[in-house]
């Protein structure tokens, strides 16, 4: 494999371990918690998995340890850090025992159902420490759901001589592993399943978990293009840029990026819920910045727009709803109408307040609702351009008020989406620490006999000797939702706390942004230098623990 000048460089970066790892641990059992609701429902799914402790490791004595093997899987979308957290379970189980081996599974969840493996050895691990992407074994979505998955996974885990399974995933595929404990403790099987908390989106966190890894990369990543944008905007003075960022169920990155990089106007989707906004209402307010700052001879800027923005618009919300389940009975009836009569079909079918909305909907963002359905025959949100939604639409509202003499400058937009690019960036060192940390403690909670955990790392903005290691249960941080027509048990997702210091910090310096060139241009990522320049955390972390 050829290796890049950063690769070679990286090869020689030994991640930094909690102090209390650092030795033989010991788990400091904490006090039970309760899940955050349907408490009693999660109970009875989970009789062997609930109501178990927190989980601290804390420094012991030297232990022996009877040689076993472990399994891993990478799961769901990329995040930077996956392979850290591949290289401190590898590191932490031969620490325990040298001939333990360890095996990941091909493919994501599918490798397990399907037995497509490979053991991992030292050689392979070393190739990809402290690197970006999931291709050490690659990923995928497959949901480990039912009872024959479950019992084809153990097949080839008492094959192997497997004790412990890690599964690396996001709130889904660490409610799976959940279900997966379960179900094996269940059965007495003897196998342990943890899991690690993946996400560049920054939605799976609570209490104990204070970040998902791979966001800190991921928003580093996406701010230096868009300081980059910010600049090339203020040297040419003459466009708006309309930035998409990844984050469809929460708008963690758009906040993230936009305190590392203070633009004009940053759209939070969590705000634009709770104060019942209208399309109209948000395209007002960017036309209106865009006005002020025409005023003032400024006739450009940068907006960031959160990829979910549309399902959070309620009004929006309640319109793809009706298209939903009036399309779900009426679609064949849809498709054999002319495609130039599509549109006055669908608004002559729907309520009067949801056709009102979907005729004021540029051409292609109404075909687009109407037109691409995924398998279930739901609107594909994530498909549709806001960025180019918005900006058509605050174009037709300022050549209105130009008509008007309310707006007297020039509106020129460019448009841009940031997803793939960051997910698989080489991690920054705090997520190269972070995630090193997060695989080495899941091998401690396997030595300590635990399943049903995830593993936890807190006290982050501390130095990395400092943080905190240990396990929660992930059935502590469960309730019951609605998914395709039946209630089942899952990972709250974490949103944007509106009474949170991050928000609080971004609101009391918005309007200032808006009006003010106020552009940070924060540069490439950092990996060698002085701790303060190269080993910061995000900037929600840092206001979230500010002490």
């Amino acid at each position: 494999m050829t290796k890049s000048a950063l690769q070679i460089a990286r090869a020689a970066y030994q991640p930094k371990l909690p102090k209390a790892l650092k030795g033989a641990v010991v788990a400091k059992e904490g006090e039970p918690t309760q899940s955050v609701a349907d408490q009693e429902e999660i109970k009875k799914l989970f009789p062997n998995t609930y109501g178990m402790p927190l989980i601290q490791f804390v420094e012991g004595e030297a232990k022996e340890f009877a040689p076993m093997n472990v399994g891993v899987i990478l799961s769901g979308g990329q995040a930077p850090g996956g392979h850290n957290v591949i290289s401190g379970l590898f590191d932490g189980i031969k620490k325990l025992n040298p001939a333990n081996k360890l095996y990941g599974f091909i493919l994501g969840p599918g490798g397990l159902v399907d037995h497509k493996y490979m053991e991992l050895t030292a050689d392979i691990i070393d190739e990809y420490r402290n690197t970006g992407g999931f291709d050490i074994i690659g990923s995928g979505r497959t949901k480990l759901e039912k009872e024959d998955q479950f019992e084809k996974g153990y097949e080839i885990l008492k094959e192997l001589g497997i004790k412990a399974l890690v599964i690396i995933g996001g709130d889904d595929s660490n409610t799976n592993a959940c279900v997966l404990a379960e179900y094996y403790a269940a059965k007495k099987y003897g196998i342990q399943v943890i899991g690690c908390p993946k996400t560049i989106d920054g939605d799976l966190k609570n209490e104990m978990i204070e970040t998902s890894f791979g966001f800190d990369t991921a928003c580093k990543t996406y701010s230096e293009v868009i300081g980059n944008i910010e600049r090339d905007c203020n040297s040419a003075r003459k466009y708006w840029h309309f930035i998409k960022l990844m984050g469809r169920s929460a708008s963690h990155i758009a906040l993230e990026c936009a305190l590392q990089t203070q633009p004009n106007i940053c759209i939070i989707s969590e705000e634009v819920e709770a104060k019942n906004m209208s399309l109209d209402d948000i395209v007002t307010y960017i036309a209106q910045v865009v006005a002020d700052r025409a005023a003032a001879g400024n006739n450009f800027g940068t907006v960031l727009i959160p990829e979910g923005l549309i399902e959070f618009i309620p009004a929006m919300k309640r319109l793809i709803a009706e298209l939903n389940d009036f399309l779900a009975v009426n679609g064949e009836e849809f498709n054999s109408i002319k495609r130039s009569k599509q549109r006055e079909y669908i608004i002559s079918k729907l309520s009067p307040e949801n056709a009102a909305i979907y005729a004021s909907l540029p051409e292609g963002v109404a075909r687009q609702l109407s037109l691409d359905r995924d398998p279930h025959g739901n609107v594909q949100v994530s498909l549709i351009e806001t960025e180019k939604l918005l900006s058509e639409m605050v174009a037709n509202k300022l050549a209105a008020w130009k008509e008007e003499g309310k707006f007297v400058g020039k509106f020129a937009a460019q448009h841009h989406f940031f997803g793939y690019e960051g997910r698989c960036a080489a991690p920054s060192n705090f997520d190269a620490d972070y995630c090193y940390s997060l695989g080495y403690t899941a091998s401690m909670l396997i030595a300590n006999g635990k399943t049903g955990y995830m593993s936890s790392v807190r006290n982050t903005t501390a130095p990395a000797a400092e943080w905190i290691a240990g396990g929660v249960p992930i059935t502590m941080m469960m309730n019951m939702e609605r998914r395709h027509g039946e209630m089942k048990p899952v990972i709250q997702k974490a949103l944007v706390k509106l009474d949170g210091a991050p928000f609080k910090a971004f609101a009391a310096m918005r309007d200032t942004w808006a009006k003010e060139t106020a552009y940070v241009y924060p540069g490439p990522i950092q990996y060698f230098g002085p701790s303060e320049v190269c080993d910061q955390p995000t900037k929600t972390l840092q206001y979230e623990q500010a002490k």
